[in-house]
């Protein structure tokens, strides 16, 4: 569908959305930033394959397997990353840099959805609301037209807070069951993981469109980034299944 989109120009002219992370808009062929565009593969990949570790009950530790319709709906929003950020990339129109912050706002939305609910013991239903209610939040913060100094727009930045917010109630959660000695625990190295290679990601972004740009690379820095936020997302998903009870 994204292809066919692109080629009947269905997403809109090019007004340079995307074009300040350093790869040179290409004339030939259909998509104006390729490695910046196929490098997104890595979310779909990442979905698929938290699709195909959660196609069996076992592995889903003692807390997702009662919060029916959770594993597959992480699944869809990780995949849907990857079509979402190519829009922009191959396009560079405005309703491509749409798509590319509603799939941000998606994952990082359920990331911190999915912390708060475990903090105060609730449901797929509070999950559900507060999934949506933040998901409303992003799009009313990236409506605002203002610069900010290293992420540069309140969309990426309304993004990162959602994310270290999520980050920050994991360690909460970890280190509440540490004490109490009951209730469920993850396994840290999973979250660990995904927060470093976020970190990673991150720093790799920065840099991508300062010391380390080369316009006319296939080893688009940007294009890293998307890698390294796939392994993150899965790597995320592995944390969640790894809660179990502690006695």
């Amino acid at each position: 569908m994204l292809w066919v989109a692109i080629a009947q120009g269905w997403l809109g002219p090019d007004v340079g959305r995307g074009s300040g992370f350093c790869e040179r808009p290409h004339d030939v062929g259909l998509l104006i930033q390729p490695a910046n565009s196929l490098s997104n593969a890595g979310f779909v990949v990442a979905g698929l394959l938290v699709g195909w570790y959660a196609g069996r009950r076992e592995r889903l530790g003692d807390v997702l397997p009662r919060l029916r319709g959770l594993p597959t709906a992480y699944a869809v929003v990780t995949v849907l990353l990857g079509p979402a950020s190519a829009a922009m990339h191959a396009t560079q129109s405005a309703l491509g840099g749409r798509l590319d912050l509603l799939s941000m706002y998606l994952i990082a939305s359920f990331a911190a959805a999915y912390a708060s609910m475990r903090l105060v013991r609730q449901g797929s239903t509070f999950f559900f609301q507060v999934f949506l209610l933040l998901v409303a939040f992003c799009e009313l913060v990236g409506t605002l037209d203002f610069s900010v100094p290293v992420v540069h727009d309140s969309g990426n930045l309304v993004f990162g807070v959602l994310l270290v917010t999520a980050i920050a109630i994991e360690v909460v959660l970890w280190r509440r069951a540490g004490r109490r000695g009951d209730g469920t625990r993850t396994e840290l190295r999973w979250g660990g993981g995904a927060a470093g290679a976020m970190t990673v990601a991150f720093v790799i972004w920065n840099l991508a469109q300062g010391p380390w740009c080369d316009p006319t690379s296939w080893l688009q820095g940007h294009g890293a980034w998307h890698l390294l936020d796939a392994v993150a997302a899965y790597l995320l998903f592995r944390l969640y299944a790894s809660e179990r009870a502690i006695h």
